[in-house]
């Protein structure tokens, strides 16, 4: 069997009104329930800087500025019974349209043509079995007073 390798990921935090945008799915593995953040994929000569506004425009439809990187997460995990392993660029940033921070969710489709939804949500919404990955996320983002 192959090693999987390390999976180079850049997510980014849209946050308004002590909540942020993420996309909610379910490990039936694992039997939890997991959020994190949009975003995707770092790809080969690629600037994480440059993949976030990529995937953004990708998944989402939309434009985004005010990019700042806000630290650096390693996660080692497993998700549907399989180990992964991702060093994660973690930015802030808004979005250009500012209609977007009026709405409930955003509608999204995954590189593979999946679709999802991402919602606001704060702090009391990350539980033990509905957690906010990846691991680190939280503190890192409490430290930088962007999830209340």
């Amino acid at each position: 069997m192959q090693d999987p390798g390390i999976r180079p990921l850049a997510l980014c935090i849209f946050h308004h009104h002590g909540k942020i945008l993420v996309n909610q799915f379910h490990d039936a593995a694992g039997g939890q329930t997991l959020f994190r953040p949009v975003g995707g994929g770092i790809e080969f000569g690629e600037r994480s800087i440059d993949a976030i506004a990529r995937e953004v425009q990708e998944e989402l439809g939309l434009s985004i500025s005010d990019v700042q990187l806000i630290g650096t997460l390693e996660s080692i995990f497993i998700y549907e019974g399989k180990t992964g392993h991702e060093i994660v660029q973690i930015y802030d940033a808004r979005f250009d349209d500012i209609t977007v921070y009026g709405k409930p969710w955003l509608d999204g489709c995954e590189s593979d043509g999946a679709s999802f939804r991402a919602s606001w949500h704060n702090s009391s919404s990350f539980t033990a079995t509905s957690r906010l990955v990846p691991e680190g996320l939280s503190d890192l983002l409490i430290k930088a007073s962007l999830l209340v």
